[in-house]
């Protein structure tokens, strides 16, 4: 029996963040053009693109 893959398609209002490291500093990005302020710490960042991508 043939086994299906199913895919996931993206979610057009889904927020896709990442972290940038430039230089000394991290900055948090998203797929929706929001940059957060640059941080020394990586923690902060995430901290910053993780409450971007759950905020209403």
């Amino acid at each position: 029996m043939a086994q299906q893959q199913q895919t996931a398609e993206p979610i057009p209002d889904e927020h896709r963040t990442t972290t940038v490291e430039k230089g000394r500093f991290c900055v948090a990005h998203c797929t929706c053009g929001w940059r957060g302020p640059a941080r020394r710490a990586r923690s902060l960042a995430r901290t910053d693109a993780e409450s971007h991508s759950t905020a209403p």
